[in-house]
Formats: structure tokens, C-alpha cells, sequence
């Protein structure tokens, strides 16, 4: 019986990756990201969420939503609530959590494997849903912080975790020059030490 080839899908939660990304100091090329995950079977799906503040006149997330869609990914949006709290301040919301949930269920039965760049411990019983229908599921995130931008149980619950400090010379949009070679030394050192440890400290 033939080999199935590995087919996959990345589902990013964008605000997330952002926070994470910005800790680790790593400006990610979209355009690398595809190319890493196209490299390692069928990718059948990119998703990207995110939620977007409709009523400001510009948006700094409008320009990558779109290069994102035209590019190869399927951008899920959706509009911030906005509340004041307690104490009258005003307070934005933008959970995509259902909607990422949603999308992982569905493609369950057509993927073998699902990426998924997130820290957050509330997609942890998804994983472990979608886990039961015989999906791998891969999460990206990062423990290299202080504290982890991971919530412990998600990363338990993952098949394989992923730190992306490590994969930051292959996404990073810095690609030369001395700064580069010291990000890249650093990273080794660090990646190290947490592996010798077990500390992120």
C-alpha cells in the first residue's frame, strides 16, 4: 500500500505569533513561513486570525491581511468588540479562539498534520479533539521567554512542540550582515542552555 503524503495545515493565531515574535525580537517573512511548511508535504491550508478595529482610519494590520490573501494564506478576520469597564476605561476585545477551534474540526478528516503558532491554553482541548481523529498536531511558540509565552498544557498536549526561536533563521526577514550572525549565535546559546537546564531563566 502506497505512503499517503503528509498533508497539512497551519493555522496561525495571529495576535498571538505577533506578541510572541515581537519578545523574541524576530521580524517573520510570511513568504518563508509558506515556503518551510510547503517543503514538509501537501499544504492544503494557511489560516491567519486575526480581529481588526474597523473604525480606525488605518489599520497597521490592514496591509498585511491583504499581502497575506493575496499570497497564498486564508485570512479569517473578525471586528473588536468595544467596552468600558469598571472603572470607565475603554477596553477592546478580539478573541478568535471559536473561530480557529471551528476551522481545525472541520479540516480534521482531510489533514494528517496540523501546525498550529500559539501559545494559548485554551486551544488545548482542540488539540486533544482533534488529536482523537488521528491528527498530528505540531505547536509553535516559544519557552525561550520570561515567563514562557506558552501555557504549559497546551504544550503537554501538543505531538511535537517547537520553539520559534529556533526556526528564526528560517523565517526571519533578516537574512545578513553582523547583526544577523549575533542574533544567530544567541539563539544557539539560549536554545542550549534551555535544553541542558530545562530553564528558559
Amino acid at each position: 500500500m502506497p505512503q499517503r503524503s503528509n498533508k497539512i495545515a497551519l493555522f496561525i493565531d495571529g495576535a498571538n505569533l505577533h506578541a510572541t515574535a515581537k519578545v523574541l525580537a524576530i521580524d517573520i517573512d510570511y513568504r518563508r513561513l509558506l515556503e518551510k511548511f510547503e517543503g514538509r508535504g501537501t499544504l492544503l491550508r494557511a489560516f491567519y486570525f486575526t480581529a481588526i478595529v474597523e473604525d480606525q482610519e488605518y489599520s497597521s494590520l490592514r496591509p498585511l491581511t491583504d499581502w497575506l490573501s493575496y499570497n497564498g494564506y486564508t485570512v479569517v478576520t473578525k471586528a473588536v468588540k468595544e467596552f468600558m469597564d469598571a472603572s470607565g476605561r475603554r477596553k477592546v476585545k478580539g478573541n478568535m479562539d471559536v473561530e480557529l477551534a471551528v476551522a481545525a474540526m472541520e479540516l480534521a478528516d482531510q489533514v494528517d498534520e496540523i501546525v498550529l503558532f500559539s501559545g494559548d491554553g485554551s486551544f488545548r482541548a482542540v488539540v486533544e479533539a482533534v488529536q482523537r481523529r488521528g491528527v498530528r498536531v505540531t505547536v509553535i511558540s516559544t519557552i525561550s521567554s520570561q515567563p514562557p509565552m506558552i501555557a504549559d498544557e497546551l504544550r503537554r498536549q501538543a505531538d511535537v512542540f517547537v520553539d520559534l526561536e529556533e526556526l528564526w533563521s528560517e523565517l526571519s526577514r533578516e537574512t545578513s550582515g553582523p547583526a544577523t550572525r549575533a542574533r544567530s549565535a544567541l539563539t544557539t546559546a539560549r536554545s542550549s542552555f534551555v535544553r541542558s537546564t530545562g530553564s528558559a531563566d
